[in-house]
């Protein structure tokens, strides 16, 4: 029977209750053993076995101090605390100092290998032990002194039973009351055993096959379990929902798009469900003002995607930051970044809190980067615009029903907002600026995706915000689409419209350094290998971020001058994780790589310090650059197509695999989508489809080693005579 957690009169006795528990902990993983029976799930127990004396403690349950502090000697949240700022306090490793770090080790974890795993998941640390998440969705407790996996708890996740649009990712864990928190792609939200990995509670929070997923980490505060469901382009409502974390209890539901009676629900058509499935995902991880207590978080863009033809208004709550009561879900501020979203403008990067001195007064400022690559700086207490925000026209396209005015932030751009060299083939419309609209013509638009999840971070010091944001070249095209095209929740992906996307053009990306009392840049410089990854900044005047080339690197936060790299088998995808461990600094990479950030995939954890002696890795895993929109997608000149294999069909296995792997870089119609991938050719052959499924392209990975020959057949078959037609 699993050993519980009792209210006990004294310390003592509470550490003689975690000794007994260390003690047989281990000596049930030496006989094979669990602490916990009845688990839906159970945990593995791996042969490699920490001595007694490195046992797991119990986290208690954390206090909001605890929480909202800076990290120091723990890493204990996603964020690194309550504010989202992914900023440590540490300096002992600092620009002075940065070249001569090293790594420790280096551990497999074997999980997430596969082509539609994504390695986004930011590691916990907790008194000397690692928790940390796969795309997989398994989970790992890992020793902070030698890399040895204590524990592994494994999803097992049934693929038919998962829809998400943009691959396996999960992009964190939650810890506290002895537990480990989950978010799981199936839409179950579990709470581990912190010492065994044995199930504790799962809760099954909406329907996957409705289309409902998480992905953010939960976040946890005050005995409560904060989780924001997902769900893309699936006919999905989002929602974001409390639940008690010694039991799973849900405790309240606020859906962030609302329904009759609620606020904002005249701003969807009165004359149909729309707003039944009308979007506004929630895909990261939540900030909490202990002070305030106020829940911090934004969502992503109306559904349908690309289409506003039957949800005529402004459509609260997508595409905006939302505040509310943190005990009871109650509404209190919204701030709508792009209203009537058609450009599939999602904020899908995480919010972040920090205080200020602005004009001689303290202000409490927030701050939240999207796909429209507009930086939005807001005061918490209020919603309004920490810096000038101003209502702007916009040109309009009647069909969509597009909005007026869009909220236009005056301070410092970090892109370039129009289109200033036009790609061949194509006139451009309003100089294809942002929030050019489009209808059954397609037309170009800037950015196609300005800043997506990765998670930005923050010094408090200088009140410098650190972002990553890229001009790149967007285009769509609305189609015939009718209420009847909506109804039922069926978990298949729906647009109301295709992206397009020109060849041959340039995408540039830029990282940014912003003083948020003024929304002015203080340092930029391009980045070539594009935006890929989540920064964390220290006290030691150092900004650290991964690349998609699969390398750690470390500026200096005050300027941006490069300081550093330490080379990595894939690239680290997570912000790092940086925290203090027996009186030495230690800098914590998850490098698994990801379906997007080319550079190949892994499933390391490395672990770096002073006192760190293995050398780089010499490359990573596989060079393959990312998808991109001057990707023509062929395979290698003058190399001959391969011969189908004689294998049947299956044309349902081509449209799951299509729809799992190759949909978000392609779209529904083969011409682009979320990660602008190339055109497919409307005349391409099976035998082309299949060659370069295989083989890869230019800027597309080869799946040959992912994929039977049979399976690429079918999705090439699948391809010719199913998306192409559309």
């Amino acid at each position: 029977m699993p050993i519980k957690n009792y209210i006990l009169p004294t310390a003592s006795m509470r550490a003689m209750v975690q000794q007994l528990r260390s003690q047989l902990r281990v000596l049930a993983m030496l006989a094979g053993l669990t602490l916990a029976s009845c688990s839906r799930q159970p945990a593995q127990v791996v042969a490699k076995v920490e001595p007694a004396s490195a046992a797991l403690s119990v986290a208690p349950a954390f206090t909001s101090g605890q929480l909202q502090a800076q990290p120091a000697q723990n890493w204990l949240t996603s964020g690194g605390s309550l504010a989202n700022q992914r900023f440590s306090p540490l300096s002992a490793i600092n620009k002075s100092n940065i070249t001569q770090v090293k790594a420790e080790w280096q551990t497999h974890l074997n999980s997430g290998l596969g082509p539609q795993h994504s390695g986004q998941g930011e590691p916990i640390v907790y008194d000397g032990i690692i928790y940390q998440v796969t795309g997989q969705n398994d989970v790992f407790a890992i020793s902070v002194d030698t890399g040895a996996i204590l524990w592994k708890y494994t999803a097992g996740l049934d693929p038919a039973g998962v829809t998400v649009c943009c691959g396996w990712a999960v992009r964190g864990l939650s810890l506290g009351d002895g537990k480990v928190f989950v978010p799981r792609l199936d839409a179950h939200l579990i709470a581990l055993d912190q010492l065994t990995g044995a199930v504790v509670w799962d809760t099954e929070v909406a329907d996957p096959k409705a289309g409902y997923s998480i992905t953010g980490a939960p976040r946890y505060y005050n005995g409560k379990l904060y989780a924001g469901v997902a769900g893309g382009e699936y006919q999905t409502r989002g929602s974001m929902q409390a639940f008690d974390a010694k039991t799973g209890a849900h405790l309240w539901t606020f859906n962030t798009v609302p329904g009759p009676g609620e606020f904002g629900h005249d701003t969807w058509p009165a004359d149909n469900d729309a707003w039944k499935y009308g979007g506004a995902p929630i895909w990261q991880t939540s900030a909490i003002d202990p002070e305030l207590e106020t829940i911090y978080f934004s969502t992503g863009n109306a559904s349908p995607d690309l289409n506003g033809n039957i949800r005529k208004g402004d459509n609260l709550f997508t595409v905006s930051i939302l505040a509310l009561d943190v005990n009871t879900g109650q509404y209190r501020w919204h701030f709508q970044e792009t209203r009537h979203d058609i450009w599939d403008y999602d904020a899908s990067s995480p919010v972040v809190l920090f205080d200020v001195e602005k004009d001689g007064v303290m202000r409490k400022g927030l701050s939240q980067i999207s796909k429209s690559g507009y930086l939005f700086l807001l005061d918490r207490v209020t919603g309004a615009g920490l810096t000038p925000i101003v209502d702007t026209k916009v040109p309009q396209e009647p069909e969509q029903f597009t909005a007026a005015t869009q909220p236009i932030p005056q301070g410092d751009a970090m892109i370039n907002h129009c289109i200033d060299k036009v790609p061949d083939g194509w006139t451009l419309v309003n100089k294809g600026c942002t929030y050019t609209p489009y209808g059954r013509k397609p037309a170009l638009y800037a950015p196609l995706a300005g800043s997506n999840w990765m998670p930005p971070s923050f010094d408090p010091r200088s009140g410098n915000l650190f972002v990553c944001a890229s001009e790149s070249i967007g285009g769509a095209v609305m189609q015939n689409f009718g209420n009847k095209d909506l109804g039922v929740q069926t978990g298949q992906m729906i647009y109301g419209g295709a992206f397009q996307l020109p060849r041959g053009t340039e995408r540039h990306s830029y990282q940014v350094a912003v003083d948020v009392r003024t929304h002015k840049i203080v340092w930029k410089f391009e980045s070539t290998v594009g935006c890929s990854a989540g920064s964390t900044a220290t006290a030691g005047d150092l900004l650290m971020i991964g690349r998609s080339n699969g390398k750690l690197m470390a500026y200096d936060s005050s300027n941006g001058q490069q300081l550093w790299s330490f080379q990595l088998d894939a690239p680290p995808i997570p912000s790092p994780v940086v925290f203090e461990h027996k009186g030495k600094q230690k800098i914590l990479v998850f490098a698994a790589g990801s379906l997007f950030a080319g550079g190949g995939k892994s499933d390391s954890l490395w672990l770096l310090s002073l006192d760190g002696t293995l050398p780089e890795a010499e490359k990573a895993v596989s060079a393959a650059p990312p998808p991109s929109i001057n990707n023509a997608g062929d395979p290698a000149p003058k190399a001959p197509e391969l011969a189908l294999p004689a294998d049947p069909v299956n044309l349902a296995r081509g449209k799951e695999i299509y729809g799992s792997i190759c949909m978000t870089c392609h779209g529904e119609s083969g011409q682009g989508g979320h990660a602008e991938g190339a055109p497919i050719p409307k005349d391409a052959s099976i035998e082309h489809i299949f060659t370069t499924a295989t083989r890869g392209g230019q800027k597309m990975a080869p799946f040959g080693a992912a994929f039977t020959a049979a399976e690429l057949k079918s999705v090439a078959t699948y391809v010719k005579e199913s998306v192409l037609t559309k």
